[in-house]
């Protein structure tokens, strides 16, 4: 298609009425705890093997931000499995765990959303925290009660970037199909992806932030009967960084998945987030000061500085992601889901614009374009 023909198409899009949140449902295991009591449970375990473990230790307690999670197992159940460090029994402890959160999730969407589970004509799922053939969505299909003539489409590998990347299918989907009704399921058990004997910075850095929990959210394409609560889903877009396959992501063998945390992510956010955020702001005639609501990852402290700084926000901007995690720790694919469904609590004037973003293996970068 000719440059000046995807220009116009695009413009005519952008006018267009999109898709539109029409509930979400967040859930989380039982067992909740102080970070203190977790940063003691892991220096019991890996990190007291090492000086820099323990120094690391030291820097998360005086500056993660986060204060309580929770976890699929009891506190010292989880130590002890990790102690095993048997993958089967991991992810069978993960399959289990995950399919009881996604239901109670999925349910619970469509509950607020005042849907029937037959009305549901797609379902979207994403996870990167266990493995699972037939897939979770299609595990949870009939015990939900949706249709077996359900569209669906799982997703895995997106990691903290998932949650955004699956609005942003969601998105596409029911710009197909506006007469329809889709469901966006995240589930995410990082705890259970802890290795005892992984003595890496970036293991000790996953242990102490990430917390586990699921999320669905409802959405009805704009030509479908009803009274969504919930922002438009307005445009989307996507940002792969070339060479940058190592920086964030899995090393999956026999010992289950190891965490590849580089450093490097905070410097990567901080010098292409802007230029994806304006590409996408532009073709709507946006700049970030006219944002209301930043519905942001909650990747860690640095990861904040450097979207708060590469996007020169005012420094409450990112208030509900902070929130988020003081409270979850981060959720990979669900904590944007977990922000936005605060945000949806206390939603910003009507017909103001928001931006939904995420970063994630590849290096990647997803955005959505929301208007409340």
């Amino acid at each position: 298609m000719p440059m000046r023909q995807a220009t116009h198409d695009r413009t005519r899009q952008s006018a267009v009425a999109g898709p539109q949140v029409a509930a979400i449902q967040t859930v989380f295991p039982p067992y909740q705890y102080r970070q203190e009591e977790i940063l003691a449970a892991l220096a019991r375990t890996t990190l007291l093997e090492s000086e820099t473990g323990a120094l690391v230790l030291r820097k998360i307690r005086a500056s993660s931000g986060v204060e309580t999670r929770s976890l699929s197992l009891p506190l010292d159940k989880l130590v002890g499995l990790a102690h095993r460090e048997d993958f089967t029994e991991q992810n069978r402890i993960w399959l289990d765990t995950a399919m009881d959160l996604g239901e109670r999730a999925l349910v619970g969407a469509l509950r607020i959303a005042g849907i029937q589970p037959q009305e549901v004509d797609a379902v979207i799922s994403t996870t990167v925290t266990g493995l699972a053939v037939p897939s979770l969505e299609a595990r949870l299909a009939h015990r939900a009660g949706l249709r077996p003539d359900v569209k669906r489409i799982p997703l895995f590998g997106n990691g903290c970037a998932g949650g955004a990347a699956g609005l942003a299918r969601l998105h596409d989907y029911l710009l197909a199909h506006p007469g329809q009704v889709a469901v966006l399921l995240a589930v995410e058990l990082c705890t259970l992806a802890h290795q005892r004997s992984d003595g890496s910075v970036a293991n000790i850095v996953a242990g102490s932030l990430f917390g586990d929990g699921a999320a669905a959210v409802v959405a009805f394409g704009a030509r479908r009967d009803g009274c969504p609560a919930g922002p438009e889903l307005v445009d989307t877009h996507s940002l792969l960084v070339p060479g940058t396959e190592d920086v964030l992501g899995w090393d999956i063998g026999s010992h289950g998945f190891r965490i590849l945390l580089s450093p490097e992510v905070p410097t990567l956010t901080e010098k292409h987030l802007p230029a994806a955020v304006h590409g996408l702001l532009a073709r709507h005639a946006l700049a970030p000061h006219q944002i209301a609501s930043w519905i942001i990852h909650g990747g860690g402290p640095k990861v904040f500085t450097a979207v708060q700084q590469a996007l020169d926000l005012q420094p409450g901007a990112l208030e509900l992601t902070r929130r988020s995690v003081a409270e979850r720790g981060n959720l990979s694919s669900v904590s944007v889901l977990d922000v936005l469904h605060a945000a949806m609590e206390t939603p910003p004037p009507a017909d103001t614009p928001g931006l939904l973003a995420a970063m994630g293996p590849g290096f990647a970068i997803e955005l959505v374009l929301l208007r409340w």
